[in-house]
């Protein structure tokens, strides 16, 4: 894989793009496939994600007929095409891309990859006739995608030294050492770093819920008088169940979304790490009462469709939150600062025992 990368990197002459262009790129392709989740909201709340009942094609032609629901859904599957094309770029510009980082080309493959997936089973879940465990699935991958391409953003930060790389076509040295290409943001507080990743798994949970409490309801994506295979496995008292579930879940995760700001704030994390945590906190609280709102009122479109875009954004500020946080810092880097400080520090397995 690393030497197939290279060769693609090596092989169109001339054109390259710098870091700062790339990261831009990458940006765009991020907004586009946030938007794209939440058009395809819009289809299934408005009732048409049967308004083409086959795929690709729209009762057999290359262009819808003249009705909404028909039009809504096609629409959609037009705005995947300069979606596809960002995500595309996103991999192939980061071939491009001068220094080339294998990073970012893995990170970028993921993303047209990621919409390929998509439009697959985009087209099962026509063909499925909007059956809730496709439309779940979809809607998951959706929130994949997002974090690939989140990920994306993050790494795609010029580097230290790489713009001087750029210039003269070598690497730059800071300190008399090589700049590591796509290091990772190495974090010292363990706590902190582990706390956001849980975060992140109990969002990814609650998102879940979500999913299962939307097919459950009355916006299974079908319009008046189609059939629609409904979450149900308690009869009517299925979507109550469910729905209850997911804000049992969603309050566990806002309410640990402000332990985990309290512990930002009291350890003194940098603004990179508790600006995006403020934010998700904030949303979260939109969301609860948004939730309890369309709840109150019956699940009505709108307020549906302000539920997803909200849930979108909450996803998007807890993995920015995570990755500004940084990885674990190895023992053995720890170990090495420490002796660069000057420090008395003894590592096993990396001093011998003078007895011996």
């Amino acid at each position: 894989m690393r030497e197939r990368l290279q060769r693609l990197s090596a092989r169109t002459n001339g054109f390259t793009v710098t870091p700062r262009q790339y990261e831009r790129v990458a940006q765009l392709a991020l907004g586009a496939l946030t938007l794209i989740v939440l058009s395809g909201a819009a289809v299934r709340l408005t009732g048409s994600g049967l308004g083409c009942p086959d795929w690709p094609r729209c009762y057999g032609h290359a262009y819808p007929p003249l009705n909404a629901h028909a039009l809504i859904e096609f629409s959609n599957r037009v705005i995947t095409v300069p979606v596809s094309l960002a995500a595309g770029a996103a991999w192939l510009l980061a071939l491009r891309r001068r220094p080339y980082r294998r990073d970012l080309a893995r990170l970028g493959l993921l993303l047209p990859l990621g919409v390929i997936g998509q439009a697959v089973l985009g087209g099962f879940t026509v063909r499925g006739a909007l059956d809730y465990g496709w439309v779940m699935g979809h809607f998951a991958l959706s929130m994949l995608i997002l974090l690939a391409a989140v990920l994306l953003v993050w790494r795609a930060r010029p580097q230290p030294g790489e713009a001087r790389a750029t210039e003269t076509g070598a690497t730059a040295r800071i300190g008399g050492l090589e700049p590591a290409p796509g290091a990772r943001d190495r974090a010292h507080d363990r706590r902190l770093v582990t706390s956001l990743r849980a975060l992140v798994a109990l969002g990814a949970l609650t998102i879940f819920a979500g999913t299962a409490a939307t097919a459950a309801g009355p916006h299974a994506g079908g319009s008046p008088g189609q059939r629609i295979n409904r979450l149900n496995f308690d009869g009517r008292s299925t979507m109550d169940f469910v729905i209850h579930r997911h804000g049992e879940i969603a309050l566990a995760f806002g309410l640990a979304a402000l332990g985990v700001w309290w512990l930002a704030r009291r350890r003194r994390a940098p603004s990179s790490v508790l600006r995006p945590l403020t934010f998700l906190c904030v949303l979260l609280a939109l969301q609860g009462l948004v939730g309890l709102d369309q709840y109150k009122t019956h699940l009505p479109t709108e307020l549906v469709w302000v539920h997803v875009g909200l849930a979108c954004g909450a996803w998007l500020a807890a993995l920015w939150a995570a990755c500004a946080a940084g990885a674990f810092e190895p023992a053995r880097a720890r170990f090495i600062a420490d002796r660069r400080s000057k420090r008395p520090v003894r590592a096993p397995g990396l001093l011998k025992n003078p007895g011996n």
